[in-house]
C-alpha cells in the first residue's frame, strides 16, 4: 500500500470525528459500495431522470417512462462519490446505444494508446491483451492489426457483434471475480488488462477489482481510464453524472480501492478525453520491477492539497450546478423570445442528463442530430426531443446549435463550420455557457 494511502487513512479517522453535522447530512441512505460506511452526505442532487442511453421509438411516446433519482452521495470514510444502483447493469448494458467508433477523436485516442503500450511494455505476438467493456472493438482492432492476441469482454450483444465482425474475439458477458477465475482455469491471463471508462460503470466495485487481480499475470499491468473527479468539480461537468456511472473517482480514492485488493498504482497520466480523465497504471503489489513514479506521487499530493480528503470540498459543487442551470435557461428563454431557432448537435448520455435536469424540451430545442444512424427517427428519453441525421442542420439553418457532447467541441465545431454561412452560432453549455 503506498505511503500516502496510509497517511490518508489517518486523515480520514481524525476527520470523521469532526464532521458529524453538515448542512446536507441525511439519515443513512444505503452504504458505500467500497468501504461499507453509511451514506449520509449529498454531493449533488439532479432530481429524477430516465436512463441516459435510453432512446424512444415513436410508439413509446405515449407510454409511461421510468425515471430514477440522480442523487449522488459522497462517502465520509473513503470519499468515493457514488450513485446508488437504481438501474441494474443488465437493464443498461444488454442492448446498448453507444458505439465508441462513431467518434473520430476517440478512435485516434485508441490508436495512440495501442502504439504507446506496445512500445512501453514491449508487447508482441506472445502477449495476451484483455479489455473489459470492449464495446465495438474500437481499441482492440489496433492490437489485432499489430498481430497481438486479444480478448474483449463486453456484455452488450448488439455492440459485441460489431467487434466480432472486425475479427476481435469477444466474450458476451459481464466481467466478475467468477468469470476471471473461469478464464484463468481456461489458461487465459492478461499481460495487459485494459479498462476504458468501465470502472465507473460497475456497481459491484469490489468483485470487479478482485477479478482484475485474478486475471492479471504476475508480471502483467493494468491500465484504467475514467473521468477525473477533480476536473468534474472544477469544470462543473454535472452532465457526466448518469445512472450507468455508479462511481466518480479521485486519484486518491481509486488508489485506495486497488490497494485493498493487492494492486499498486505506479503511474498516472492526465488526459483531455471526456472533459479530463485519468489513465492509471497498476501492477501486483509484489512486482517491484515498476516503482511508483513521481507524477503519481505529485497528483496524490495535489489532490490532498485541493481538499479531496475533506468532506467540505465536496459540498461546494451543488450550488455551482444550480447556477449553470439558471444561465442555460436564461439564454434559451431570451433567444426564444427573440423568435430565434435552436437545434442540438449530438444525442449523448450527458445530453439527456443536462436536458432533463434543466427541463429543456422541444419548446426550447427544436430537435437534435446525431451521426449514429441507430438513433435517427427516434426521440430523447424524458424530453421527447426528436433525433435526425446531421443533414437536418443544413436543411433548416437554425440560428443557434447547442453542442451537447461538449467534450468533443473542437471536432464538432470543425464539422459545423458551415453554420456561419447563414450567420448561425454554436453554443457550448459546460463548464460555462459560451457562444461562438
Amino acid at each position: 500500500m503506498s505511503h500516502h494511502v496510509l497517511k490518508q487513512n489517518q486523515t480520514i479517522s481524525t476527520m470523521t470525528d469532526q464532521v458529524n453535522v453538515q448542512p446536507n447530512t441525511l439519515p443513512n441512505l444505503g452504504t458505500c459500495r467500497f468501504c461499507g460506511a453509511g451514506l449520509r452526505h449529498t454531493f449533488v442532487d439532479l432530481g429524477m431522470s430516465p436512463p441516459c442511453e435510453a432512446i424512444l421509438e415513436r410508439a413509446q411516446l405515449n407510454q409511461m417512462e421510468a425515471f430514477y433519482p440522480l442523487h449522488v452521495f459522497v462517502c465520509e470514510q473513503c470519499f468515493l462519490v457514488q450513485l446508488q444502483e437504481y438501474v441494474a447493469p443488465k437493464d443498461i448494458f444488454t442492448e446498448y446505444a453507444y458505439f465508441s467508433s462513431y467518434s473520430d477523436s476517440w478512435l485516434a485516442h485508441a490508436k495512440a494508446y495501442t502504439k504507446l503500450m506496445i512500445e512501453r511494455f514491449k508487447l508482441n505476438a506472445q502477449s495476451q491483451i484483455v479489455e473489459l467493456g470492449s464495446n465495438d472493438g474500437y481499441l482492440l482492432q489496433y492490437f489485432v492489426e499489430a498481430g497481438i492476441p486479444v480478448l474483449g469482454i463486453e456484455p452488450a450483444a448488439n455492440v459485441a457483434k460489431v467487434a466480432i465482425a472486425k475479427r476481435v474475439p469477444t466474450l458476451v458477458k459481464f466481467f466478475s471475480a467468477e468469470l476471471a477465475e473461469e478464464l484463468v482455469r481456461d489458461g487465459v491471463q492478461a499481460d495487459l488488462l485494459v479498462g476504458n471508462n468501465v470502472l465507473a460503470q460497475v456497481p459491484d466495485l469490489r468483485g470487479f477489482v478482485k477479478g482484475m487481480k485474478t486475471l492479471l499475470r504476475p508480471s502483467g499491468i493494468t491500465t484504467l481510464e475514467f473521468p477525473h473527479l477533480m476536473r468534474l468539480i472544477e469544470e462543473n461537468q454535472f452532465d457526466t453524472i448518469y445512472h450507468e456511472h455508479f462511481s466518480y473517482f479521485s486519484f486518491i480514492t481509486v488508489e485506495q480501492i486497488l490497494a485493498a485488493f493487492g494492486l499498486t498504482v505506479f503511474d498516472v497520466e492526465e488526459l483531455p478525453a471526456h472533459g479530463g480523465s485519468l489513465r492509471i497504471y497498476a501492477r501486483h503489489e509484489q512486482d517491484y520491477s515498476r516503482p511508483v513514479t513521481q507524477r503519481a506521487q505529485e497528483l496524490a499530493e495535489r489532490e490532498e492539497k485541493a481538499g479531496f480528503t475533506r468532506l467540505e470540498t465536496y459540498f461546494s459543487f451543488a450550488e455551482k450546478v444550480k447556477e449553470t442551470k439558471r444561465k442555460i435557461l436564461d439564454f434559451l428563454i431570451r433567444v426564444k423570445r427573440e423568435g430565434k431557432s435552436v437545434a442540438g448537435y449530438g444525442a449523448p448520455g450527458k445530453g439527456n442528463t443536462l436536458l432533463n435536469y434543466c427541463g429543456i424540451r422541444s419548446d426550447f430545442l427544436d430537435y437534435t442530430v446525431d451521426r449514429n444512424p441507430y438513433k435517427h427517427g427516434k426521440f430523447l428519453a424524458g424530453t421527447h426531443i426528436p433525433v435526425f441525421d446531421t443533414g437536418k442542420i443544413r436543411e433548416t439553418k437554425p440560428d443557434y446549435v447547442l453542442i451537447l457532447p461538449w467534450n468533443l467541441k473542437k471536432e464538432i465545431s470543425e464539422q459545423l463550420s458551415y453554420v456561419r454561412e447563414w450567420g448561425g452560432k454554436l453554443v457550448v453549455p459546460i463548464p460555462d455557457l459560451e457562444i461562438y
